[in-house]
């Protein structure tokens, strides 16, 4: 089950599809799900979180917690709707397009991917690509 929340005032159009395509890219990884939760808020709010858990004091467009087990994937994605707009436009990138490429990281790293290193950075873009082009 993947299930959408916001803290603010977005509101995520097209959850049916979305869901199918996460449901795919998931498949595709030869997992299988448990259950994942996204949570849209704000950059304060991210950040917030991102200190308390993470020890980070930096912005960030996504936090993923992965609470997976042997069962299949589970998790907590939290997206700042502001960080991905700004990267949109940073990007020379649809706001919508940019949200999918966070969406599936998030579903990636769930999946085992990392990208601490240069090498998994190019492997998860490499990813997020390939799973981009497939969204119907």
């Amino acid at each position: 089950m993947i299930k959408f929340f916001s803290n603010n005032s977005f509101r995520l159009a097209n959850k049916d599809r979305i869901s199918l395509w996460l449901l795919d890219v998931i498949k595709n990884e030869e997992k299988s799900l448990n259950e994942i939760s996204y949570n849209f808020c704000s950059d304060s709010e991210l950040l917030k979180v991102n200190k308390e858990f993470l020890n980070h004091d930096t912005l960030t467009d996504i936090i993923t917690f992965d609470y997976s087990g042997l069962s299949g994937i589970s998790g907590e994605v939290l997206i700042s709707t502001e960080r991905v707009k700004e990267n949109a436009q940073e990007f020379s990138q649809v706001f919508n397009v940019e949200l999918r490429r966070v969406m599936v990281h998030g579903v990636l790293h769930l999946c085992g991917f990392k990208d601490k290193t240069d090498a998994d950075k190019l492997i998860m873009t490499e990813k997020e690509d390939f799973y981009l082009s497939r969204f119907r």
